[in-house]
């Protein structure tokens, strides 16, 4: 298991430009590190959206990349996500799904499957051009460019755990950051 702090850390390090989506898991940790603010678009309250989300902004903005930071609970909720970003086949799709298996935002209650679920395999069978699974950080690390360069969609299972430490997470409105992040990036 890697820490998810660390992934997220690893994430804004290799970010160039790229537009980041995320939710709920990852954006609290996330919001503290982005060197890129401008292009981030957090999504609030709703829990197994930023695939869609995600999605529409990937095919607005098809010369940019787009990493998804989603959650397992998140994904388990909007499974048919997957077959439409496969159907719709965007090239600058990154999809990285954060695998801890609890509902850690909401309480830590188990996710349906008790995080046993291959989110990968899911994904590679709904139609995904390529999908990865790390549980080792250095590994990640290491093969984090080579993915960034494939055509997607990509998907990334990452086998995580939190702190104790954990940052609370800042709630914010979906409405006010898409309208910000449209202003911005128009």
């Amino acid at each position: 298991m890697i820490p998810a702090f660390d992934v997220i850390k690893a994430l804004n390090i290799k970010r160039k430009d790229e537009i980041v989506v995320g939710t709920m898991t990852p954006n609290r940790y996330w919001e503290l590190v982005s060197d890129n603010p401008k292009k981030d678009l957090p999504v609030f309250g709703a829990m197994g959206k930023a695939s869609s989300l995600g999605l529409g902004v990937a095919l607005s903005k098809p010369s940019e990349k787009v990493w998804v930071l989603d959650g397992d609970g998140s994904i388990l909720m909007n499974l048919g996500s997957l077959i439409t970003i496969a159907g719709q086949k965007p090239e600058n799709f990154f999809h990285f799904v954060f695998q801890d298996g609890i509902y850690f935002t909401t309480g830590g209650q188990p996710v349906p499957g008790g995080g046993n679920v291959d989110l990968a395999g899911i994904a590679l069978k709904s139609g995904y051009a390529h999908v990865f699974t790390f549980d080792d950080l250095e590994h990640f690390i290491n093969e984090l460019d080579e993915i960034n360069e494939l055509n997607g969609p990509v998907f990334v299972c990452l086998k995580v755990q939190h702190s104790k430490d954990a940052p609370e997470m800042y709630i914010g409105s979906t409405k006010n950051a898409i309208n910000r992040f449209m202003k911005e990036n128009n």
